[in-house]
């Protein structure tokens, strides 16, 4: 279990797990009014928690499945990065799908965050690359069944 130190600014409790093998903790809107988001409209909405991740660490900013099923609202740059040097409040981008206006509450559960480890990645030049079986297919490569 990694430690991480967060500081509360806003109203609502620190983000914890559901159950003890959930992978994400709810970040809940820390807002004095409520905030609407008109179809396809973005918004960042303030969580009132700063964080000192350790090094090696990103907490990953996702969408809450039952809002992006049943009021299309989701996290625009899903997953968010926030980086273990970044000590500015964390804000989550979200932006509506779906064809109605959806009122985001304050202290409403508003995504999810994970904490994952992460590599540091030393880029190597080449001129060639080996061969695999996919190759170069992308997009649709392997079909539909």
């Amino acid at each position: 279990m990694v430690k991480v130190k967060v500081i509360n600014k806003g109203r609502q409790p620190l983000p914890a797990y559901a159950t003890p093998q959930s992978a994400g903790m709810d970040l809940r809107a820390n807002i004095d009014n409520p905030v609407t988001l008109r179809p396809l409209e973005r918004k960042l909405v303030p969580t009132g928690l700063y964080m000192a991740l350790p090094e090696g660490y990103e907490a990953q900013i996702r969408p809450r499945s039952g809002l992006a099923l049943k009021h299309g609202l989701t996290v625009l740059n899903s997953p968010g990065t926030i980086d273990s040097d970044y000590r500015g409040e964390v804000m989550v981008l979200l932006v509506n799908l779906s064809g109605e206006d959806f009122t985001v509450n304050a202290g409403e559960r508003i995504a999810q965050m994970v904490i994952a480890r992460h590599e540091t990645a030393e880029l190597e030049e080449a001129v060639q690359l080996d061969d695999t079986e996919r190759g170069a297919g992308g997009y649709g490569h392997t079909g539909v069944k």
